[in-house]
């Protein structure tokens, strides 16, 4: 059984802060099952954004946690926040998790590029 979204971002940024790193909720959206949108800030200033990987890249064995794909990688943060504008007129039900850490894929399962 998958975590409902509200359940998950809040572990994910309860785990962030116990390592020492930095999360915070951006954006709310739908609590059992809004799509969920990642933030990377590096200290350059830049951001990178990981979405949801698209569900057709998955076999009949779906996995049971989230995966991700980088979308925009160390770009301006206007980049980021324009491509989040347009997902969110899409899907209103969205969350946007922000992270300030130096490797988000300790937290995140991300498909390589």
């Amino acid at each position: 059984m998958r975590l409902t979204t509200a359940v998950w971002t809040s572990a994910l940024v309860r785990r962030l802060f116990g390592d020492g790193d930095y999360a915070v909720i951006e954006r709310r959206g739908a609590a059992e099952a809004g799509a969920v949108f990642i933030r990377v800030r590096h200290r350059d200033g830049t951001a990178t954004l990981l979405a949801p990987a698209p569900q057709a890249i998955f076999d009949e064995k779906k996995p049971q946690d989230r995966v991700f794909e980088r979308r925009l990688s160390a770009v301006a943060d206007e980049d980021v926040d324009a491509l989040l504008e347009r997902e969110a007129r899409f899907d209103p039900d969205l969350w946007i998790v922000e992270l300030e850490t130096e490797r988000p894929e300790n937290y995140l399962d991300i498909m390589p590029d």
